[in-house]
């Protein structure tokens, strides 16, 4: 493999599409317009390329972002300073291979360098995705709270890792 991180163009949004869908069952669905507003209001939306095709994407925003999601919300009103983790999608074919390592690696330089302390995201513990679970254990993020969602069908559980500094 020849892998790359990337930031993406409007170029790579078919390909982050097809992405997102592939994964919609752990994340929310995302059609070309919500994906051209969400990546006008991100502050970080970069691609993994196996060569040139894009195989991954992950799409973050900071606490200044025009964004409605619920879980954002919940960040937004109890941090002052925060990159949220919306969305990361790897391409069925090529998981297992240390790709979502390799974009949260990415994303943790990326935040340090801007002078965040703060990265935030969630995954459902109802149901419960224990991959999830344990690759964010990982990297250090632990349980700030819960939410449900989707009319009480789903629970999230609410996630900071803490960025040292340099």
């Amino acid at each position: 493999m020849d892998l790359s991180v990337r930031p993406a163009t409007p170029a790579d949004h078919a390909a982050v599409l097809a992405l997102n869908l592939e994964a919609e069952a752990l994340m929310s669905p995302m059609d070309s317009a919500r994906l051209r507003a969400l990546d006008a209001q991100s502050v970080y939306h970069r691609v993994v390329c196996d060569g040139e095709a894009a195989i991954a994407f992950l799409l973050a925003f900071d606490e200044r972002a025009d964004y409605d999601s619920p879980n954002y919300l919940w960040y937004r009103q109890r941090y002052p300073r925060f990159v949220y983790i919306d969305r990361i999608a790897v391409a069925a074919s090529h998981r297992n291979r240390r790709i979502g390592g390799l974009l949260y690696d990415d994303l943790f330089a990326f935040a340090r360098g801007r002078g965040f302390d703060t990265v935030a995201a969630e995954f459902y513990i109802v149901p419960f995705n224990e991959a999830s679970s344990r690759f964010h254990a990982r990297y250090g993020f632990g349980e700030v709270g819960t939410q449900w969602l989707a009319g009480g069908a789903k629970q999230v559980s609410l996630q900071v890792a803490r960025i040292a500094s340099r």
